[in-house]
């Protein structure tokens, strides 16, 4: 290749994978918003199968200063996903670490002034602890704010929590991250309420975020940083909630699709794209959406490898020594109802089967528990103990029984786990590198 020849898609950094497209290449990347070891281990092989970068993002609920729902830290969430990617033969250099809805969210039941102090601190570990892209997301509401915010409140209290970035990366001697912006940032998780359908966010509306964060910034003197904000968040109209999946509509973002014409730095990021259709997919990075964020469809795939290998366990392992996970899981879920209990209405039979099948995954806040983490091990140690019979992999993780009668995927019950995961992630690799899509099967 030549020096002046563009770079090859998959090697391509997050700057420079965004200059592409908006050069006109239909290319993006995804950012899997997860902070499970196993969901985390998928997206670096599948890295590694694609010869791309991997886009991993913490989310403020998972982790954060006081160690969020994980129990990590950001530096700890780091040193994670880093070990893994060593672990796996991934070069350093190929991880980007993201923050996702870095704001007061966390603390929306508090006073806007106690929220921000804690989203400065929030703010500040994350870019301390060598994070590169940051989403700026003042958008929600706390204790003493009006239900819907104005976008020049937003549009303040993100420059300031940038102001905390760039200070502290200013101080560590670092270059800053690239930001995300936006006011209208679907809620993280899915939606709470049952949908059937979605507006997207107009044009005008689209223009006026990215004037009112402008205006902001220069007041805070940071006029500067403006060619490293990468992306903006708008409604693209894709979304799920506990049974439904809202599928992408190409027609409905006519006019929206051309609010960054002119902005020589700027993409779309797309967020709540879990249960996209491939080729809703693809349209979206085609229509700009060049990041695509997905995150409870990925725990929902582990979620079903896991649970097929629980019912093959009680086909193969008996009694005390059986891990019994499913009903840890149900046991966990019942005496700790808080991350669930709020979201899954109707009768106890639609709340049982919403707590372990719902496309919102509110299971995924149980996997950290130390119990169900215990049942998790015991599950994969039996079923490498025991050995897993070809015909029941056929019964219970059919795709993942083709790969092993073609010799591509090994029978043990952890890779059995990854391969599922990673099918949930193909069709966004085969989306953001069109060139190159076969890679995505490997």
């Amino acid at each position: 290749m030549s020096p002046t020849a563009p770079a090859h898609p998959n090697t391509l950094g997050l700057p420079d994978l965004i200059a592409r497209h908006k050069a006109g290449a239909a290319v993006g990347i995804y950012s899997v918003c997860s902070a499970h070891p196993t969901v985390v281990q998928a997206a670096v092989m599948q890295a590694l199968a694609d010869g791309s970068h991997v886009l991993i993002e913490a989310t403020s609920n998972q982790v954060d200063q006081f160690g969020g729902y994980t129990g990590m830290r950001p530096a700890e969430f780091r040193d994670l996903v880093l070990g893994i990617a060593d672990d796996c033969g991934l070069a350093r250099d190929r991880v980007i670490l993201g923050g996702d809805h870095l704001g007061p969210n966390r603390w929306q039941g508090e006073s806007a002034s106690a929220a921000m102090l804690k989203a400065d601190a929030l703010i500040a570990a994350y870019v301390e602890a060598g994070y590169t892209k940051i989403h700026l997301d003042c958008s929600m509401s706390c204790a003493d704010d009006p239900a819907v915010l104005p976008d020049e409140v937003v549009a303040t209290r993100s420059a300031r929590l940038m102001r905390i970035a760039e200070d502290t990366a200013r101080r560590l001697e670092n270059d800053g991250p690239v930001y995300v912006i936006g006011t209208e940032v679907p809620v993280p998780g899915g939606a709470h309420e049952t949908l059937d359908h979605l507006t997207p966010t107009s044009a005008d509306r689209a223009r006026l975020t990215i004037a009112a964060h402008r205006v902001a910034f220069a007041d805070e003197g940071l006029d500067y940083v403006w060619p490293r904000v990468v992306a903006l968040v708008v409604q693209p109209g894709v979304e799920f909630d506990h049974l439904n999946a809202i599928d992408y509509q190409h027609g409905a973002t006519t006019e929206l699709r051309h609010v960054l014409d002119t902005e020589d730095h700027l993409v779309f990021e797309a967020h709540s794209t879990d249960y996209q259709r491939p080729e809703q997919l693809q349209e979206l990075v085609e229509d700009h959406w060049a990041i695509l964020k997905v995150g409870p469809g990925l725990t929902f795939a582990m979620r079903e490898a896991l649970f097929g290998l629980a019912l093959i366990e009680r086909e193969l392992v008996q009694g005390p020594s059986r891990s019994n996970l499913i009903d840890v899981i149900e046991r966990a879920m019942l005496t700790n109802p808080g991350y669930w209990e709020g979201y899954y209405e109707g009768d106890p039979l639609a709340q049982r089967t919403a707590r372990r099948y719902s496309y919102s995954d509110r299971l995924r806040y149980y996997w950290a528990d130390d119990e169900v983490d215990a049942a998790r091990l015991t599950l994969l140690s039996n079923l490498d103990r025991v050995g897993i019979p070809l015909p029941l992999i056929s019964q219970f993780l059919p795709v993942q029984y083709d790969r092993i009668r073609a010799g591509d995927l090994s029978p043990t019950a952890h890779a059995l786990v990854i391969d599922r995961v990673r099918d949930a992630l193909r069709p966004y690799a085969r989306a953001c590198q069109p060139i190159t899509s076969g890679a995505a099967d490997d």
